[in-house]
């Protein structure tokens, strides 16, 4: 009887181990360690490119270098760049909202599953009791 509890447990402790890899693999793929170092290449990239048009605007404003690009072209596509940002990181929160919706979803789901079960032991013991 130890012995198949042991086993038992031991099959609850593979399957729990197994799950946690499978949330890991999840969690990488809508944006978890695995896409850090994307997020952070993309974060630079926006930050270089304003700090670019802000270099380029004192250029022309206080040094009066001229440059080839219209007097609003950094303003307006600073504002593109700013704008495309905002965009990235409502559709990144999108993606984590969306997991956690579907975390929560699965621990409703089992803990419907453990109540139902958890009645049906109840309902066994009764039985059981009434009819020694």
């Amino acid at each position: 009887m130890i012995i198949d509890d042991n086993v038992s447990l031991e099959n609850e402790l593979e399957h729990f181990r197994q799950e946690k890899e499978k949330i890991r693999n999840l969690i990488g793929q809508i944006g978890g360690k695995g896409s850090a170092k994307q997020d952070l290449i993309i974060n630079l990239l926006f930050l270089a490119l304003v700090i670019t048009l802000f270099i380029f605007d004192i250029m022309r404003h206080v040094y009066h270098v001229s440059l080839p690009l219209p007097p609003l072209f950094s303003i307006e596509f600073g504002i593109l760049v700013v704008s495309i940002k905002i965009v990235w990181m409502i559709y990144k929160q999108t993606k984590v909202e969306h997991f956690q919706f579907w975390i929560l979803n699965s621990i409703e789901f089992r803990l419907n599953s453990l109540s139902k079960q958890m009645n049906d032991i109840e309902q066994k013991i009764e039985n059981f009791q009434n009819e020694t």
